[in-house]
């Protein structure tokens, strides 16, 4: 799936879409502080490690680095503490039988802004095996080059 731009992109996973196949993309919101949005609108979020876990009926997002605000003093949050993501429950519970059943992991993409909203572009992702990283690679390669070829006529 191409990776899709918006207005407000705040941090995209680029190493997600290296390591894993993107099967599907969904949208959800996130549970945050006000310095914590704070601190996103200004890109200091870091979404390299992070992944999303289920927990008794709710999802939730581990190991997302948003940086302390600089002026938010006391109100500053642990800057990797995990945070809740907002989506209906049947929307859970199907993501979370497809998980268990075919061993698929749930991978933050990107985080963005959607209507003044903090969103959370969510991956269902299966992992690359080291011989579909290379293959990736050489078709970028190949496509690449012939864009060369074309410009350079």
């Amino acid at each position: 799936m191409a990776s899709e731009h918006h207005a407000g992109t705040a941090a995209q996973n680029k190493k997600a879409y290296h390591d894993y196949f993107v099967l599907e993309d969904m949208e959800a919101g996130i549970e945050l502080f006000g310095t914590e949005v704070k601190s996103i609108r200004q890109g200091k979020i870091n979404l390299k490690d992070s992944w999303c876990s289920i927990v008794d009926g709710e999802l939730f997002v581990n190991g997302m680095h948003i940086s302390p605000y600089e002026h938010g003093n006391i109100f500053n949050r642990n800057p990797l503490r995990v945070r809740r993501l907002l989506m209906h429950k049947r929307e859970i519970m199907r993501l979370q039988g497809t998980v268990k059943q075919q061993g698929l992991a749930l991978i933050p993409l990107a985080v963005y802004f959607s209507k003044g909203r903090a969103k959370v572009k969510i991956g269902l992702c299966k992992g690359k095996k080291q011989y579909d990283k290379r293959e990736v690679e050489a078709k970028k390669d190949a496509q690449r080059s012939i864009q060369r070829a074309m410009r350079d006529r």
